[in-house]
């Protein structure tokens, strides 16, 4: 690990426990910096601000620590594992169903971010927190099987405004999530952006078939997951939404995959794409704080593209995970906006911002009538200029 970084005990040790495997000397150094750690309370509330105390408990439990941390945290850590490994192990059980009724109907699923995690990485439903599913469909079959699983029990949150239905293909995120007995599924069919379908295309077509409880369905290929977590925690990071969880799921990625994932072909990828800085940027703070080694075509494209500040910035984050400087919401909005195609549809996207359907402004500003939440709608035209300035 880098030194002199502006980090506590406490802090290098969360670091120190964000990955899976642990080589002597990385070993040693987690054993000192639990010695010298006094302020468990802080370590526990970063553990579990940053979506990671099931992990945490797995790996000091598995580096012999348990002993060395006062009996309170390790029973609040052990307490997250077992309940994130009875809501994961929930979560597979209802996939299972959700599988069986699309590949009854031919449908391929590529399922993403977490669940994937576990099955291709984590392979323990215990150490990746997760609070819901997304999938993978391609756009023929996106509207398709949302109406399956609507047909099947699924209730479907409303679109935040109608003018945003001729938009469900083109706006790059997910359909409206989808909730039956506390799973919540979310149906994507982009992930790179309209301008860039093509990565989203490959990522559908490489996908690697497994299963779950003997349903088929797909997991991304190492090195297009790996781009797809790079720009998935991008878009996190400008909506303020980011945890060092996402930044772990790239760690364990590299760590079972890294020669798949480190070909040429990922940094010509992203050349094209215009992922250059994303990609750098996100992987200077894995090199230089979380101690990840890179082949030399890798460090270079992070010396030659990431942001002089992404070290700052990620520990500026690391201490305060709900105010990470790297948001930006209007730019997140300006890049939403620019991927949408046709002038026209650009006119339906900003015209659902402005007039959302009254049940969104109800619960979005905490009105019990319809009246008071009408009286709301003025406040669209602020935010849309604060969004597109």
């Amino acid at each position: 690990m880098k030194t002199g970084l502006d980090l506590k005990n406490e802090e290098l040790l969360l670091c120190s426990l964000c990955r899976l495997t642990f080589d002597n000397e990385q070993s040693e150094i987690i054993k000192d910096l639990t010695q010298k750690t006094s302020i468990w309370s802080n370590f526990l509330s970063l553990a579990r601000n940053h979506g990671i105390s099931a992990l945490v408990y797995s790996n000091m439990s598995r580096l012999g620590l348990t002993d060395q941390v006062p009996p309170e945290i390790m029973n609040n850590l052990w307490n997250s594992y077992m309940m994130n490994l009875a809501r994961n192990s929930g979560f597979t059980a209802k996939m299972t169903g959700v599988l069986n009724l699309l590949n009854n109907r031919n449908i391929k699923i590529v399922i993403l971010k977490g669940l994937a995690l576990e099955l291709s990485v984590y392979g323990n439903s215990g150490l990746r927190q997760m609070t819901d599913v997304d999938i993978l469909v391609s756009h023929e079959d996106s509207l398709k099987a949302r109406q399956i699983l609507v047909e099947n029990g699924f209730v479907s949150k409303p679109l935040k405004s109608v003018f945003y239905k001729p938009l469900l293909n083109y706006s790059g995120k997910h359909l409206p999530t989808l909730t039956g007995e506390g799973f919540s599924l979310e149906i994507h069919s982009d992930l790179f952006g309209y301008k860039k379908s093509y990565l989203t295309r490959m990522l559908y077509d490489e996908s690697i078939e497994t299963d779950i409880n003997g349903e088929k369905v797909f997991i991304p290929d190492p090195m297009m997951f790996f781009l797809y977590l790079i720009k998935h925690l991008w878009l996190h990071e400008m909506n303020n939404e980011s945890q060092l969880r996402l930044y772990t799921d790239l760690v364990v990625l590299i760590e079972k995959h890294r020669d798949e994932i480190f070909k040429t072909d990922l940094t010509v990828l992203s050349e094209k794409g215009g992922l250059n800085e994303i990609l750098a940027s996100r992987l200077r703070p894995l090199r230089d704080i979380l101690d990840i080694s890179f082949p030399d075509h890798i460090n270079r494209l992070i010396d030659l593209w990431s942001a002089q500040d992404s070290n700052e910035k990620f520990i500026f984050f690391l201490k305060s995970p709900k105010d990470n400087p790297s948001s930006d919401k209007a730019k997140l909005y300006r890049y939403h906006l620019s991927e949408i195609p046709g002038f026209h549809r650009k006119l339906l996207f900003v015209a659902g911002d402005l007039l959302p359907t009254i049940e969104f402004m109800k619960n979005r500003y905490g009105c019990d009538s319809k009246l008071k939440a009408l009286l709301y709608y003025p406040l669209r035209l602020g935010k849309l200029w604060y969004l597109v300035r």
